[in-house]
């Protein structure tokens, strides 16, 4: 047992139980804190520059089930600051929607950037400009439209991509943006609903600073208050003691109540005068947008497909799908490519249009079918699909077998003898095969 003295001005003699040596704790501390460190910086040297934003991070369903992009376009990949660039494409919402994932009920299409090196001034989704997010169709074909300008200099791989709600993001194709110029001639300036031309790098900053600030000293005022005396052992010894009445002072429990009356006051006071001095404000909007689908981009009536099984061979990394096809259309019909996933099986054989500029995952030589003649119009076929390539494994694909939801969605584009393109959605479950 020991007898000490409480750092406390109405503090009495007690007896407590032995206690460690302190002297020994913080000496065995500082050795583990070093060590931490040590093992923290060699990690940090050895780490290297990630080149993508984790699309093959998110679970193959969601990515083959929920938006399927085609005919990603960029209007240029070099250009410099304050240039503009756009960016547009389609996208299906897929009909078979994953039940474990929240409805597209709102979705917000954005650009996915390595900080603010682009700024977005305009997006439209079927033409029509919108700001807030959007509720999605199931089954509905919608074509979107980004403009960009470029705010600091660099070479960045940009994608665009929907936030679905609850569930995350679904990337679409990208593509390596070279940014020259130099950062301190970009410009921002935005007209207000007053008139008032403003520029956006600096409007409000000073404001900003001065209330972070603000509340920076005054948050960290009232932590010194507690930490310039002592702590924790010595705070644990009183209420050991039965001195824990005596750990807050008269004076703390005054300004603590000086904090709970003044800080209200002060928001509601400066908050009056900000009122004053913008009467015409807008709130910021968080309205759901209403935009119908395009019609019909699968073609229904047109080319009719209905997928009859779906087979994944393990060893041969290959997707087999059988297709009870209908050509309705007046023309011969071909499969050209087959899309999902964000990957790209093309069929060598068939001579198509690529409208896709961005830097898409393609299996050139990817897509196989056991009778390649083409479908005459009015006849009805059951193909098999073979889509084989190392990219169901490299992009971690192949994963859906593991799924719980192990099923497969997809874009099946068929082309004609005059080269018009017909789109088709197909969804199945997956069967996997070992041999």
């Amino acid at each position: 047992m020991k007898t000490i003295w409480l750092n406390n001005p109405c503090a009495t003699r007690v007896k407590t139980t032995p206690y460690p040596n302190t002297k020994e704790l913080q000496q065995k501390l500082t050795k583990g804190l070093l060590l931490l460190g040590t093992i923290l910086s060699v990690y940090l040297l050895t780490l290297q520059p990630v080149m993508a934003h984790g699309e093959k991070n998110l679970e193959p369903y969601v990515r083959m089930r929920t938006v399927q992009w085609y005919d990603v376009q960029w209007s240029k990949q070099k250009f410099n600051v304050n240039d503009e660039v756009v960016v547009t494409g389609k996208f299906h919402v897929a009909e078979d929607w994953p039940i474990s994932v929240p409805r597209p009920d709102a979705a917000f299409l954005n650009i996915s950037t390595p900080g603010p090196v682009l700024i977005r001034t305009e997006r439209y989704l079927n033409g029509k400009p919108y700001m807030n997010s959007v509720a999605l169709q199931p089954g509905g074909d919608y074509d979107f439209k980004v403009v960009l300008k470029g705010r600091l200099p660099g070479r960045y791989h940009i994608h665009p991509f929907f936030n679905l709600k609850d569930a995350g993001q679904v990337m679409g194709p990208g593509s390596w943006l070279d940014i020259a110029g130099d950062a301190s001639d970009f410009t921002n300036n935005v007209q207000t609903i007053n008139g008032e031309l403003v520029d956006m790098e600096t409007f409000g900053l000073g404001n900003g600073i001065f209330w972070h600030s603000f509340w920076t000293l005054l948050g960290t005022a009232w932590l010194l208050w507690w930490v310039r005396r002592p702590l924790f052992i010595e705070r644990y010894r009183m209420l050991q003691a039965g001195l824990e009445d005596e750990l807050v002072t008269p004076l703390d429990r005054n300004i603590g109540k000086a904090i709970v009356i003044g800080v209200p006051v002060l928001v509601f006071m400066f908050y009056t005068m900000t009122m004053n001095k913008y009467p015409k404000a807008i709130p910021l909007q968080a309205s759901l947008d209403q935009i119908l689908p395009l019609s019909a981009q699968v073609n229904a009536g047109v080319v009719d497909v209905e997928t009859v099984r779906t087979e994944y061979r393990v060893p041969k990394r290959s997707m087999t799908v059988s297709l009870k096809i209908k050509n309705g259309s007046d023309k011969p019909i071909q499969i050209g490519e087959f899309a999902t996933g964000g990957v790209r099986f093309l069929n060598q054989s068939v001579p198509a249009h690529d409208l896709n500029n961005a830097e898409s995952v393609i299996a050139k030589e990817g897509l196989i079918l056991d009778n390649p003649v083409p479908i005459q119009p009015g006849e009805q076929r059951t193909v098999l699909m073979t889509a084989g390539d190392a990219l169901w494994e490299s992009e971690k694909l192949d994963g859906l077998i593991n799924d719980a939801d192990s099923r497969i969605g997809g874009l099946v584009f068929f082309f004609d003898s005059e080269g018009e393109r017909y789109i088709s959605s197909i969804t199945s479950a997956v069967i996997p095969k070992f041999d």
